[in-house]
């Protein structure tokens, strides 16, 4: 391969040939997605209903939905970080700011649960559009820093200046959730064996967006997009050096985060009707950090068993029996998980699991 870089003309067809890549069906696709729709159909019965297992599990229907809703934040988030190289410790500037979006858009316009997600993610991609093309003139820890700067002024305009929409400390109050395609309340159970299955028809409205973001996120890695955010990741200065804008696809690495953020900060004022104004608290970014590095960054479903055992330890752990001895220190337990996880696993939680597969099987990554 030449080193010489490339004209501009080629810079740009190269660009639409990676556009159109990202529509190329892959062949393990059918597959990925299939499995991900089994395990989403079975996981609210085994977590939440199954004899025996939910019970020691202590699982419950709602935190079933919020570990995909969380799950699909930190597969967003490890679009940046684990594929591109990117830390960001300001994502909850586009999980809170479409959070606060969907809220108002419910009390104002409509409360159709489809169009709360479209205009939250839309004014999280926008948001992603303009905070990334700031922050992403500068790298490593600048760009980190900036992006952490740039969340917590939107923090405090929501806490004071913006309180007449925001709610201020209280947080925003007036979300109205409509029922589904004007038929079905989100809380209420679904009909015979679904029922059994899959809960309430809010679980199965998050976990079918759960499975578009997952094809959607197999579909981006496994093209061209996906393989240039991986060279950018190994040698950015490389990638340069063959003719690749490394600004252009680390900006829009950035926007694809933040829709996968905008998409779940929509849920999640969908399943609380409630926005907090800790959702665009810094703590908010450090949690998905902590949830991507913790399952495994890098990897399609790492991020999503890392937003589940997180929440399994913040919400079960923590609330008291089987767990009333160890409740009050769970910050402590998910201090060691992630101390000990990180020290024996590197790769993660998923990483392990697939260390484990390989080993049994004789595969390779």
């Amino acid at each position: 391969m030449s080193d010489e870089p490339a004209s501009a003309s080629e810079t740009d067809t190269s660009a639409v040939a990676d556009m159109i890549g990202i529509w190329a069906p892959r062949g393990n696709e059918v597959r990925v997605v299939a499995g991900t729709a089994i395990i989403l159909g079975l996981f609210p019965f085994v977590f939440a209903r199954m004899p025996v297992l939910s019970g020691l599990l202590q699982g419950y229907q709602s935190l079933a939905t919020l570990i995909l809703i969380w799950g699909i934040f930190a597969l967003g988030f490890d679009l940046l970080l684990g594929y591109t190289g990117l830390l960001s410790f300001g994502h909850a500037a586009f999980w809170g700011g479409a959070a606060y979006a969907a809220g108002v858009f419910s009390q104002q316009v409509s409360g159709s649960p489809i169009l709360m997600v479209a205009a939250g993610t839309a004014f999280a991609v926008l948001l992603a559009w303009l905070l990334g093309f700031l922050s992403l003139r500068r790298g490593g820890i600048y760009f980190a820093i900036l992006t952490l700067a740039f969340a917590q002024m939107l923090f405090y305009m929501s806490s004071s200046p913006l309180a007449s929409i925001t709610g201020g400390e209280n947080g925003f109050t007036g979300v109205e959730t409509a029922e589904l395609f004007g038929i079905f309340g989100l809380e209420s159970d679904l009909p015979a064996v679904l029922g059994l299955l899959l809960g309430t028809w809010l679980y199965l409205f998050v976990a079918i967006i759960t499975l578009l973001c997952v094809a959607l996120a197999y579909r981006i890695l496994n093209s061209p997009y996906g393989m240039v955010f991986r060279a950018i990741r190994e040698n950015e200065q490389r990638a340069e050096f063959v003719g690749l804008n490394v600004w252009r696809y680390r900006l829009m690495s950035f926007i694809l985060s933040g829709f996968f953020a905008g998409v779940a900060g929509s849920l999640f004022v969908i399943h609380g009707s409630y926005v907090p104004l800790a959702s665009l608290y810094w703590t908010t970014s450090g949690e998905v950090v902590i949830m991507t590095v913790l399952g495994g960054t890098g990897s399609l479903f790492g991020p999503i068993v890392g937003a589940g055992v997180y929440l399994y330890v913040e919400n079960i752990v923590s609330g008291g029996h089987p767990f009333d001895f160890i409740a009050p220190f769970w910050h402590l337990i998910l201090g060691l998980v992630f101390v000990v996880t990180i020290w024996v696993f590197p790769r993660g939680i998923w990483g392990f699991v697939r260390d484990v597969r390989d080993l049994v099987t004789g595969g390779e990554d």
